[in-house]
């Protein structure tokens, strides 16, 4: 697993979450495009539904912010979807996240 997004989705499917990558490359522009503006991962089980914006340790702060003053994000609070953002980093050779629900 090289990318966080491909760590991330192992991480949610582990919980138990039938989770897949939402966000999507346009070759027209170059540019990805994640569901709502920020999600990258939708995860779904039974009463939860929760979006993963996955990045490195050091633009957790970055996403926090595109996140809260993005349009949509009020849209997508209200209507129950979970907001989480995974940021990885490597301690020890290993890969681990910190995660933060806003």
């Amino acid at each position: 697993m090289s990318n966080p997004t491909q760590r991330s989705l192992k991480l949610m499917r582990d919980r138990g979450f039938y989770a897949e990558v939402v966000e999507r490359y346009n070759a027209f522009s170059k540019v990805k495009n994640d569901f709502a503006g920020f999600i990258d991962i939708l995860c779904l089980a039974e009463g939860k539904i929760i979006g993963v914006q996955t990045t490195s340790y050091s633009n957790i702060s970055a996403r926090r912010k595109k996140i809260l003053t993005h349009d949509n994000y009020s849209i997508v609070k209200n209507s129950g979807i979970e907001i989480h953002i995974h940021g990885w980093r490597k301690v020890n050779n290993k890969w681990q996240a910190k995660e933060e629900i806003l």
